[in-house]
């Protein structure tokens, strides 16, 4: 049979992703931080959309006069732009006093704030000031270190690598880069790299600069003239340190146990993270999103922060007074699109509430021995088992629950927090959460004594047979490991060391 091309018809459903409902869902995952700035810039843009608590705007009112009002002098009108204006006028438009844009011109109020407050600290209008507007912001690690960089270094090019040296430390103050990948980069020779790197290492706080702990150490150590061979010994070990294991350094480094303190004195007085000491950033605080509060019939009563919620309307009276005057097709399918997408957006907005509110209550439901009686009772509890029973997909659930949190009796948590895997049970019952045999792995190492530190084999078998937890060794070591736990010999060097101090 022969092969030959022909066209056939053929019907089929499918699902197509709309841009709207892209970012209907995009709407889900953002944080009430993203979805606020998501919002904004949506008001911005849509003349037809207005906050909730913005009140109603008169659409009828004329324009303000561009020339000044009778009876007002001349001087007290500006040139502003390519209009006469008077002064407050102006600043109203900047939404400040006149005194703050046009400091010469009298005005009632005085510039300085403080004279406004009583002794309570409240204003005249009853209400106490922002204490954060007092507040001095510490000083950022960028901007400190390149006023020293600018007066140590003289050329404009050991500047330029001194700048880029200075973008590339961590939080901690240390270098995150090779001096090798910033000469590729820059196209510097390696020994200028190095020359500035070493002259930028007596920048203020010391230490800033290195490119390990045993680094700025030896920076602090060098500037107190400290730094002699037994010290450096001490630094080129300090693995043992942590470890705890003071014999083998007592060796290594060649001294005994009253010097190693000693010396161990002077590193404590020292700073491994420099870089701390000033702000690396703007840090928010963490908002709830849904508030869940014991119910008087003893159930829970789940609320939205409607604080953290934006709330605008679509201002159709505004659309039917601009669609009467307007005439020309362009400016008609702009107010349609607008309108579409402003009753889109604020559909949006309740959906996500609504499917927040949905998402949290069953998190609630399922979790109600953790809410009464601790992490101990924490449920297993997977995506898949809240979107079944909510009758959503596991991906909605997924957005849902991504940068939320939940205000508790017991707490904030992340949304998150509360999926964990199943630990089976030994007995066949009930199975058990993976964040509550954490909390039970704490409990055990806490509770040691130094005749009696467990080992992730001891740990197991007790698991076993006391709460009926079956896990293997390897899973203990990885939770214990997760939570920063060192190894039974570590623990038992550590209890030793703390026994004879």
């Amino acid at each position: 049979m022969a092969l030959s091309p022909r066209l056939e018809f053929r019907q089929a459903q499918s699902l197509t992703l709309t841009p709207q409902l892209m970012q209907s869902i995009r709407l889900l995952q953002l944080s009430h931080l993203e979805l606020n700035d998501f919002v904004d810039a949506e008001l911005l843009r849509n003349p037809l959309l207005e906050r909730e608590d913005g009140g109603d705007a008169d659409i009828d009112a004329p324009e303000a006069p561009e020339r000044a009002p009778e009876g007002q002098s001349y001087e007290d009108t500006v040139e502003h732009g390519d209009r006469i204006q008077s002064a407050d006028t102006i600043a109203d438009g900047y939404d400040t006093s006149v005194e703050n844009v046009f400091p010469d011109q009298p005005g009632q109020d005085q510039l300085n704030p403080m004279s406004r407050l009583d002794r309570n600290g409240a204003s005249e209008g009853g209400e106490a000031p922002d204490i954060d507007q007092f507040v001095a912001a510490r000083p950022r690690l960028a901007d400190h270190l390149e006023n020293q960089t600018n007066m140590i270094l003289r050329t404009p090019a050991d500047r330029l690598i001194a700048r880029y040296l200075i973008d590339n430390l961590n939080e901690a103050g240390y270098l995150a880069v090779e001096p090798q990948a910033i000469a590729d980069q820059l196209g510097a020779d390696l020994a200028d790299v190095e020359a500035v790197l070493e002259a930028v290492q007596g920048c203020d706080p010391l230490g800033v600069f290195a490119r390990s702990v045993k680094e700025c150490l030896a920076i602090q150590l060098r500037e107190k003239d400290r730094l002699d061979p037994i010290m450096m010994r001490l630094l080129d070990n300090l693995e043992m340190l942590a470890d705890h294991n003071m014999p083998a350094l007592m060796r290594a480094v060649g001294c005994d146990r009253e010097d190693i303190n000693e010396m161990l004195a002077e590193l404590r007085q020292l700073d491994p993270k420099p870089g701390r000491a000033f702000d690396v950033g703007p840090v928010e605080a963490v908002v709830p999103d849904v508030f869940v509060r014991p119910g008087p019939a003893g159930d829970w009563q789940i609320e939205l922060n409607t604080e953290v919620l934006p709330k605008v309307l679509v201002n159709r009276v505004y659309y039917a007074t601009v669609t009467k005057k307007t005439r020309d097709s362009a400016e008609k399918a702009f107010l349609s699109d607008c309108l579409q997408t402003a009753n889109w957006l604020t559909k949006s907005l309740d959906q996500r509430a609504q499917t927040i509110l949905k998402v949290a209550a069953e998190i609630v439901r399922q979790q109600d021995g953790f809410l009464l009686h601790g992490i101990a009772h924490l449920r297993p509890m997977t995506l898949k088992m809240v979107a079944e029973t909510i009758e959503m997909h596991e991906s909605t659930v997924s957005r849902v629950t991504s940068n939320k949190y939940l205000s508790t009796p017991r707490g904030l948590f992340e949304m998150k927090y509360f999926f964990t895997t199943a630990i089976a049970s030994s007995d066949g019952g009930v199975d058990h959460s993976a964040e509550a045999v954490r909390h039970r792995i704490r409990q055990l190492i806490d509770a040691e004594a130094l005749s009696d530190v467990l080992s992730d084999d001891t740990i197991a078998e007790v698991l076993k047979r006391e709460q009926g937890i079956d896990v293997a060794r390897r899973t203990v070591a990885k939770y214990r490991e997760g939570m920063n736990i060192p190894s039974s010999v570590i623990r038992r060097r550590q209890k030793k060391n703390l026994e004879q101090a």
